[in-house]
């Protein structure tokens, strides 16, 4: 199994080429959470944004300076390495105050300070807003427009994207190894599992946007709700069900690997079987793991979406998307964009 090549496309045959990530300033990412810190409690909340440094790196960082552990310390995500990002870290200060100065650092620094009663969790954001600049864009103009209309209006296939699986797909071999018996770190296993149930989820995408069914959804098809991850179904696509799967309302879903019974029916849970019968192995892995048959919508939509022609060859793109989404499989659903050369060092 491979991790992201070879993917069709949802709508089509690519409309553009282009150049992403020349300097950090051309993927700008601010986090939104899914909630406000309440202003009080042992947890210090810090806005932080930062450039050409990763997410562990930050947290160590701060936790260096108000002298907090790895246990004390939460994000809601690991955030882009070659990208300038605003994101928020909380620190564990029981009974005591933080240093009196902020910390200095000239990759990142601390725009805002606040107090919350809990350590924030994992997953606890609503989505983040992008502003991408795509530079040497090669295509036909009034094509890459049509495009970009067509994932404003309809969504683009929700895809896990290929920083899931590691540098070269290597985490996908690396998880084979593990359910093969070779021991792995603690932390390792985690990331592990989750590039092998992606790798699962991205093939059987991949056959229901080569069918033409991601969007319409088929016989036996299980529903998910708008913004959140509340499913129904399995239920057949009549005329009411299309129509609110055509406004955005639900979204068709995938199967996310685990142990037990396939949600899906009928036709559905054919395609879904026979996609993963090469992956047996891997199946047995994930819920041998522990892990549970979950659904994960096929489609997202982004919001606040615009684009602006900076010039002839470089085009801005803005949109927000929920949690969990890819902003590169948006990027795959216009054409090919590939990664510039790094010209930045990082810690």
């Amino acid at each position: 199994m491979t991790a992201t090549p070879g993917l069709p496309r949802p709508f089509g045959e690519s409309v553009l080429r282009a150049r992403m990530r020349s300097d950090p300033e051309d993927f700008v990412v601010e986090e939104r959470l899914g909630f406000a810190p309440d202003g009080a409690g042992e947890h210090l909340f810090l806005r932080v944004r930062k450039r050409g440094a990763n997410t562990a790196f930050v947290a160590r960082e701060l936790g260096r300076w108000a002298s907090v552990d790895e246990r004390g310390i939460g994000y809601a995500g690991m955030k882009d390495r070659h990208a300038v990002t605003t994101q928020t870290f909380s620190l564990h200060l029981p009974g005591r105050e933080a240093p009196p100065t902020m910390p200095q650092h000239p990759e990142f620094s601390v725009i805002e300070a606040s107090r919350h009663s809990r350590k924030l969790p994992r997953g606890a954001l609503s989505g983040n807003r992008f502003e991408l600049i795509l530079r040497d864009v090669e295509g036909e103009r009034a094509a890459l427009e049509t495009r970009l209309g067509q994932v404003a209006e309809a969504g683009f296939a929700n895809y896990f994207g290929e920083q899931r699986f590691g540098h070269g797909g290597g985490n996908l071999a690396a998880a084979q190894r593990m359910f093969d018996g070779q021991r792995v770190k603690r932390e390792q296993r985690g990331i592990l599992l989750s590039a092998a149930r992606s790798a699962l989820f991205n093939a059987v995408l991949a056959a229901r946007v080569g069918n033409a069914t991601w969007q319409s959804g088929m016989d036996g098809e299980v529903w998910m709700l708008d913004g959140s991850h509340s499913v129904f179904g399995p239920q057949v696509a009549d005329e009411v069900v299309k129509a609110r799967a055509q406004t955005g309302d639900i979204h068709a879903t995938g199967p996310m690997w685990g142990a037990g019974e396939l949600r899906s029916a009928g036709a559905l849970r054919l395609l879904e079987e026979a996609t993963v019968l090469p992956h047996a192995s891997i199946c047995k892995g994930l819920a041998d793991a522990g892990l549970r048959q979950e659904r994960r919508a096929l489609r997202v939509r982004a919001t606040e979406f615009d684009f602006q022609w900076v010039s002839a060859d470089v085009l801005k793109l803005s949109f927000f998307l929920p949690a969990g989404a890819y902003a590169t499989s948006l990027l795959f659903a216009l054409g090919d964009v590939r990664e510039a050369e790094r010209s930045i060092t990082s810690a």
